[in-house]
């Protein structure tokens, strides 16, 4: 996974986000095994149903999320799904596919 350090992607109060398989990171943030994991996940995810897809998902779901109770970024599956399984090594090398939607 390519990664550019700069200070302006994520947005402020993020530490990275990942744009089409790059992951861009403020400079200030420490880049821990979690966060690359968590970033693999979504590559993982990206990949499964196209890079297009994946994001017009994502901020389709984000935005039916805001008006549900709870934090919308959170609550977004593909969130969910990498929030679970960033500490665990091995997850991407038994992943399901479409896991985000299955792992409940």
């Amino acid at each position: 996974m390519k990664i550019i350090r700069n200070p302006f992607l994520p947005f402020p109060g993020f530490a990275a986000i990942n744009l089409f398989g790059v992951l861009f990171v403020r400079s200030n943030v420490k880049i821990t095994e979690r966060l690359l994991n968590h970033e693999r996940i979504h590559t993982a995810q990206m990949k499964e149903l196209g890079y297009i897809f994946f994001y017009i998902i994502y901020v389709l779901e984000w935005l039916v999320r805001l008006f549900l109770p709870g934090n919308a970024y959170e609550n977004v599956s593909f969130e969910r799904e990498a929030y679970l399984f960033d500490g665990s090594k091995s997850y991407l090398q038994h992943r399901k596919r479409f896991a985000m939607w299955n792992h409940d």
